[in-house]
């Protein structure tokens, strides 16, 4: 498969949220979107991450940014961890890592020596026509959701 590259169309994908609604990214065209995946509900750094994107909602949403947060968990699973961390971020449920795959985030990861498939952290801005504007693989939480602001802010002011 085709590593997703900036300029690239964004691949479009439908989803369940935590209220079991479709959410569709092409209904999104006409504004930015970030897109972002993570491994695990509940675990240290996709709490922290999650919690981020969360507490920046306001700012996202004064500029009309929707933010999914997509991981293999279950509806259910990202509904208790939506609702144990008080998340304001939109989390999607994608168990059979269909959109995860499609944006490259199925990984070969290593871990103690272990070798599996997990999802890798990575997160997409992507722009009003549908095409990547951004991208941030292997992400480290720590700063990240800044970085995502400063980008978008830029972004917006080369659209201008």
């Amino acid at each position: 498969m085709t590593e997703l590259e900036i300029g690239m169309k964004a691949p479009d994908f439908c989803l369940p949220d935590i209220d079991e609604h479709m959410v569709c990214l092409v209904e999104e065209r006409g504004v930015f979107v970030i897109i972002y995946f993570y491994p695990k509900d509940n675990s240290s750094g996709c709490t922290l991450e999650a919690r981020s994107f969360s507490d920046t909602m306001e700012e996202f949403a004064r500029d009309n940014t929707p933010v999914f947060g997509i991981s293999p968990d279950s509806i259910a699973t990202h509904r208790r961890f939506a609702e144990k961390q008080k998340l304001t971020v939109s989390l999607l449920s994608d168990p059979e890592h269909l959109v995860i795959e499609a944006y490259g985030a199925w990984k070969q990861k290593k871990m103690y020596g272990r070798e599996y498939m997990g999802v890798e952290r990575s997160t997409y801005i992507i722009d009003p026509d549908g095409n990547i504007a951004h991208i941030w693989r292997k992400v480290k939480v720590k700063g990240h959701v800044e970085e995502v602001v400063a980008k978008l802010e830029e972004l917006r002011a080369e659209k201008r």
